[in-house]
């Protein structure tokens, strides 16, 4: 620990080195130009976000991601969303599907957290992607959008069988019977875990394992039939069943292991990231993707206090398959507010965000007195080197209790090592959510539960 004078040195010193290399976010159409050279010629994105609920978040995130696809050629956009949900999004930007409108096609988004998903900035970024993909030459050059997370458990169960019964009704059948072994547990899978980690209940391990190599071994006959539909479908329903066999993993270890859970949900979203990728590789020729998720999945948790709890995360996995190839993004904010609930399943609402706490990286970038900017933390730069030393730093999920911030909301970090620019908005407001139903649905785990990012 340095004497009180050092630390006060270091952080007039890191000041004066951010506000030198600092570049203002104005509302200027050229704002994010830098940004964009900086990226270069990387094929994977990662955008952050330091909470769920801001909506400068969104709107920075879905501004910058337009111009990668308009400038760059990126072919998808995958978000921290279940497979199912976002499919119905990805099938509504393509001009393939029955809904009629950006507001329709985000409907699957109905399970708590509602609000992450069913927002305005979401719904103008949606209806853009669907105009944008309208008015390009080829079908290959459209961009699609997908999901990555695993909660979707008995969705994807039916979403398998849907597809099955549509090309081998035997094989639905058979599928049918292996899922049985979740079904009975109830619709929450949650019950699943407690009845495993009791041992009143064998394990359903084998059987969605055995479903998924069924499905794969089936993949010759099946794309043989229609070109690129067959292709679709069946990446949709393969993802589907391998998100089953995953979410199995994970809700038999939700009752014995936070980091295993964690890393288990991390590492599915690694491997649905690839495989994406494969498959856009396959059927396009071109494979860039711009991922959005909170800053905990995305930022290199080796330079943050989640390594010494043995968790990894997305984007650590990233940066060791696709280094040079890959840009960590984050963002940060200092005071506004924010949408987020006071509790598991609780209605989401505005609420106050509180200053960003001493010793953080949001009071150090609120102290560089420009209200938005972003800083690159490439290797080299003097601003970066400065935040290598650990501080603070504010994460917000879709649980928010300002009375118990510190230690419910901050963790310790070296922001220059966890991301490669950051951006920073130091008063923002809450995201705007489309519909208000109400009492959530509680018919399977929240999003994010346990962990709330």
């Amino acid at each position: 620990m340095l004497p009180v004078g050092s630390e006060l040195d270091l952080d007039r010193s890191v000041l004066r080195a951010i506000r030198q290399q600092a570049v203002p976010l104005t509302g200027e159409l050229d704002q994010l130009d830098g940004l964009l050279e900086m990226i270069g010629d990387a094929g994977v994105v990662l955008l952050g976000e330091a909470s769920h609920g801001t909506h400068e978040f969104y709107h920075l995130r879905a501004e910058l991601t337009r111009r990668l696809i308009v400038e760059k050629d990126f072919a998808a956009v995958a978000v921290e969303a279940d497979w199912p949900d976002a499919w119905r999004v990805n099938r509504y930007v393509l001009g393939d599907s029955d809904d009629c409108s950006a507001v329709e096609a985000l409907r699957g988004f109905e399970r708590f957290p509602e609000w992450m998903w069913r927002n305005t900035e979401v719904l103008d970024f949606v209806a853009w992607l669907r105009d944008h993909n309208a008015n390009v030459a080829t079908e290959e050059g459209r961009t699609g959008f997908y999901g990555l997370d695993l909660y979707s458990l008995h969705r994807s169960m039916s979403e398998v069988i849907d597809y099955l019964s549509r090309v081998d009704p035997e094989a639905a059948e058979r599928a049918r019977i292996r899922y049985g072994c979740l079904d009975r547990h109830g619709p929450d899978p949650q019950n699943y875990g407690l009845l495993a980690i009791s041992g009143v209940d064998a394990s359903c391990r084998e059987e969605v394992s055995r479903q998924l190599a069924e499905l794969r071994a089936m993949e010759a006959e099946l794309l043989s039939r229609d070109g690129r539909p067959a292709l679709d479908a069946y990446f949709f329903a393969e993802q589907n069943a391998r998100l089953v066999a995953n979410a199995e993993a994970y809700y038999r270890q939700i009752f014995r292991s936070d980091v295993s859970t964690w890393n288990l949900r991390d590492q599915h979203m690694m491997e649905t990231l690839v495989e994406l990728m494969a498959h856009l590789q396959t059927v396009e020729g071109r494979a860039k993707v711009v991922v959005w998720a909170h800053n905990s999945h995305l930022g290199d948790a080796r330079a943050t206090a989640m390594a010494r709890r043995g968790e990894r995360n997305l984007g650590q996995l990233v940066r060791e398959t696709f280094a040079t190839q890959s840009r960590l993004i984050g963002f940060t904010t200092y005071a506004g507010t924010v949408t987020a609930a006071t509790g598991w399943h609780s209605p989401g609402r505005q609420m106050s965000l509180r200053p960003g706490q001493e010793g953080s990286y949001e009071k150090l970038f609120h102290q560089v007195g420009i209200p938005a900017f972003w800083l690159d933390l490439s290797d080299g730069n003097p601003a970066a080197l400065g935040l290598r030393e650990p501080r603070l730093e504010r994460a917000i999920g879709v649980v928010y209790r300002p009375e118990r911030e510190a230690r419910s909301h901050y963790f310790e970090a070296c922001l220059g090592r966890q991301f490669d620019a950051v951006i920073h908005q130091d008063l923002t407001r809450a995201v705007e959510v489309l519909d208000h139903p109400g009492e959530w649905p509680v018919d399977e785990a929240p999003e994010t539960f346990p962990h709330g990012l």
